[in-house]
């Protein structure tokens, strides 16, 4: 069956061959008489037979050379779909050699003394390129109205913002592209130099108060936003016009790939609900974060997680002498150990499968690798969950701590960096009072160890695992409805990114018993969420994708905070990042109630939170009056 199909393609090729090669020798043979013609202004009665008869003489050998030279030249194996400049420069230069060899040619065949007028060639090699170029590119043109009527069924109606550089890359991609189911219908731009002129062939209509009436007047369908030099805020005042036209939107990702000319279709992406938050993301002074991580071996619990994971990434671009990675779900970790493999081959990398709440193999890690740094990111975060299983949190979290902390003081770490969370702040779930007790635990190791121990505290991290912007794409994928537990529910959101290069230099910044607190900006209300994801998803709320309310969930507040009341705040450097004041606790009580904890969660207490609630008096239990 294959011998059958190759014997097939190859009689294609063939048939193709020979009549490209029939197809030049007529091409030549009519370059011959025309120049010459061309040369006496078409009245063939004026032209001297001692001028044509060398020509026909020579023709014949002609022929033969230029065909050679075509072969050469891979006219005859070229794929002519897909020609762009370097084909079109072998037939430019296939063309003047062929000249070349009819100029020496018709030396030798001149009857008189008389030289072919030299106006000749040049009529000659212009009308052999134009030839050979309409019979090798027609074939690409010809194709590509093809695949355009064919992509018409399913064309796309595209508005493109922006009238720079970028748009104009991204344009004429799609312009020219044959298999681009794209039809560009106007451009928005608000500079009014700019409106009413075109761009290939596009005409910019007007500024951003045009695009809702654009938008319904051309029924566009999707709308690209190429502005990588924009900053947060003005694209979010852009998005916000964009939202009211349900049409589907992408983007650019940013500046730096129209610097590394990386402009094009692919790396379009569609606008996520991050770029409607309307700042320009948070800035790092690096080379604090680099001193501070660079030679040093740096130890990741939690590796494998949202938070873990990319504390990985920056720190393995920060030039370690060794990071050690250290998770008890393997899946995850394996992922982040392949990516980091390949994106920097020459890092020294350890990946360790190990429970947080196993002392004997916490304190063999600390022994053996000897970190100088330890993030430590391992947890369980799920609110409604810990709810349920509030001895597992309380085990993971609050004795997993002690534990890596421990450990990490009797190996002379001079590091160690605890996540936390605003839910710490009056806790009103377990999972918040888990985490304000490793608090109290990384405050009072402080005082008794040479090493630093510090807590970071943030907010919501846009997509990380369990968070709800998967959820609601997962709903609205699924035709919805999408679930919020009530209108008027608030979080602080931050990206990955940025909370952990913060989470990075507040650890430079550390003294030691600090608990740094990351300016999250303003809250935002998670229905707000809903309804710009399903906008930027291109549907109507309510009418193609509805939202519910659900009700608060156990131990879930409307609002969270990031400071207790006697915390206190104070400035560092950066001022994205600040000090809470350290709470003075009861050592000696704190240390026979955390003794207390894990005894009744050893034997499984069938409600813990009374205990917690004496250790930590802010929590406030919704589960009802634990006091």
């Amino acid at each position: 069956m294959e011998n059958n199909k190759k014997k097939v393609f190859n009689v294609k090729i063939l048939y193709r061959r020979t009549f490209l090669i029939l197809y030049d020798i007529i091409s030549i043979i009519f370059a011959s008489y025309l120049a010459i013609i061309m040369r006496y202004e078409f009245v063939v009665s004026a032209i001297p037979s001692h001028f044509m008869r060398p020509i026909e003489r020579f023709m014949p050998i002609n022929i033969v050379i230029t065909i050679v030279i075509f072969y050469v030249f891979r006219l005859y194996s070229s794929l002519w779909a897909f020609a762009g400049e370097t084909e079109l420069q072998n037939i430019i230069a296939s063309c003047v050699l062929s000249t070349l060899v009819n100029a020496i040619g018709l030396q030798f065949f001149k009857i008189y003394s008389q030289p072919v007028p030299k106006s000749y060639y040049f009529y000659y090699m212009f009308l052999l390129i134009t030839c050979i170029f309409a019979s090798r590119f027609s074939y690409r043109f010809f194709r590509g109205l093809k695949h355009k009527q064919q992509n018409k069924k399913n064309r796309i109606s595209v508005m493109v913002i922006g009238a720079g550089e970028a748009a104009n890359v991204i344009i004429k991609e799609i312009v020219n592209s044959n298999f681009s189911t794209m039809v560009i219908k106007c451009i928005i731009d608000d500079d009014n130099g700019k409106w009413g002129r075109y761009i290939q062939g596009i005409k910019v209509v007007g500024g951003r108060e045009k695009i809702v009436e654009c938008a319904d007047v051309y029924e566009v369908d999707e709308i690209i936003v190429a502005m990588p030099s924009a900053s947060r805020a003005e694209i979010r005042k852009i998005l916000e016009i964009c939202k009211d036209t349900h049409c589907k939107l992408r983007s650019l990702p940013g500046m730096y790939q129209l610097v590394n000319g990386e402009v094009n279709v692919s790396k379009l992406r569609d606008v996520e609900v991050e770029d409607l938050l309307g700042r320009d993301p948070v800035s790092v002074d690096m080379e604090s974060i680099l001193g501070y991580v660079q030679g040093k071996v740096v130890l990741v619990t939690g590796g494998g997680g949202s938070i873990g994971s990319e504390l990985c990434r920056q720190i393995a671009a920060h030039k370690p002498k060794q990071l050690v990675i250290v998770d008890i779900y393997e899946n995850a970790v394996y992922d982040i150990q392949q990516e980091l493999k390949v994106r920097y081959p020459e890092l020294d990398l350890v990946v360790l499968i190990a429970s947080v709440r196993n002392t004997n193999r916490m304190n063999y890690i600390f022994s053996q690798y000897k970190p100088h740094i330890v993030y430590h990111a391992a947890a369980h975060k799920h609110v409604p969950l810990m709810e349920d299983s509030p001895t597992e949190a309380i085990k993971n979290n609050v004795f997993g701590t002690f534990k890596t902390a421990q450990a990490a003081a009797m190996s002379g770490v001079q590091r160690f960096v605890m996540i936390s969370t605003d839910k710490a702040v009056n806790p009103t779930n377990i999972m918040g009072a888990s985490k304000r007790i490793c608090e109290m635990i990384i405050q009072t190791f402080d005082k008794h160890y040479e090493t630093e121990f510090v807590a970071v505290r943030f907010g919501n991290v846009l997509g990380s695992n369990g968070s709800v912007i998967p959820l609601f794409r997962k709903q609205i994928e699924a035709g919805g409805p999408v679930t919020v537990t009530h209108p008027d529910i608030i979080r602080y959101f931050m990206t990955i990114p940025e909370a952990v290069s913060l989470v990075l230099q507040a650890g430079a910044y550390a003294k030691g018993g600090e608990i740094f607190v990351l300016d999250m900006g303003e809250p935002v209300r998670i229905l707000d969420l809903a309804e710009n994801l399903i906008k930027l998803s291109g549907y109507r709320v309510g009418e193609d994708i509805k939202i519910e309310f659900t009700g608060l969930r156990p131990g879930e507040k409307l609002y969270e905070e990031l400071l207790m009341d006697e915390e206190g705040m104070r400035d560092t450097a950066n001022k994205m990042i600040h000090i809470g004041k350290p709470i003075e606790l009861d050592e000696h009580a704190f240390f026979a109630q955390l003794k207390e904890l894990k005894d009744e969660c050893q034997i499984e207490s069938s409600d813990i939170r009374p205990l917690i609630k004496k250790i930590v008096p802010t929590y406030h239990s919704t589960e009802g009056d634990v006091c």
